[in-house]
């Protein structure tokens, strides 16, 4: 049985208003391990081809997207690489006479997910949902974001990096939140907040 609980969120139409949305509580993460036992304990298949088997699709994806490649999974979804400039390089300005990027300054940022109608059938088929006795939580309001961005600055003077994790405990927010705004304040020209690593390793520094 999963739960869910109804957030407020602003409008994704811009009217300014909160509405309510469904989403999904306290959801966890099954890992790798624990996918591979619950496919070999429901199939003839034994832990060792399991493992065997998802490691070499993850390494021919890799191989094919490399290549500029969409791959398609029937049943699963399609995978997409999609391009990005490499930390610190501006990006290439139209007409003559700009600095134009080279092969070198791009590099793979991000692979995009769109997932198969047979999947979306399946977990609908499976899914049942029992609203959640708790409500939403609220990210803070004790700030401004003006008065986050000083708060995250400030500690940057004092620490090499800051992640989402300890951005949540300065400011009150809540973790998409906290995300989202660390982001922003990244690409914010003179915000004093830069990005580095990716993934789950990507940081927070300062920048100059």
């Amino acid at each position: 049985m999963a739960m869910y609980i109804m957030e407020e969120m602003p409008d994704i139409h811009g009217t300014g208003e909160q509405v309510l949305y469904p989403r999904f509580a306290m959801m966890e993460q099954v890992s790798t391990e624990d996918l591979i036992r619950q496919i070999a304990s429901s199939s003839g298949f034994n832990v060792g081809d399991v493992e065997g088997v998802i490691t070499q699709i993850g390494i021919e994806m890799a191989h094919q997207m490399a290549e500029g490649k969409s791959v398609k999974l029937d049943g699963i979804g399609t995978f997409s690489p999609s391009l990005a400039l490499c930390k610190d390089k501006e990006r290439e300005k139209a007409g003559e006479g700009e600095t134009h990027r080279n092969a070198r300054s791009i590099v793979v940022g991000n692979v995009n997910f769109r997932v198969d109608r047979k999947m979306m059938r399946r977990i609908n088929g499976r899914c049942l949902l029992e609203r959640a006795p708790w409500k939403s939580q609220r990210s803070s309001q004790k700030y401004t974001p003006e008065q986050r961005l000083a708060l995250a600055v400030r500690y940057l003077e004092e620490h090499p990096f800051l992640t989402v994790y300890e951005y949540r405990k300065l400011t009150g927010l809540l973790r998409t939140a906290a995300t989202n705004e660390l982001r922003q304040w990244a690409y914010t020209l003179g915000s004093g907040i830069g990005i580095d690593g990716r993934g789950t390793h990507r940081v927070y520094i300062k920048k100059t």
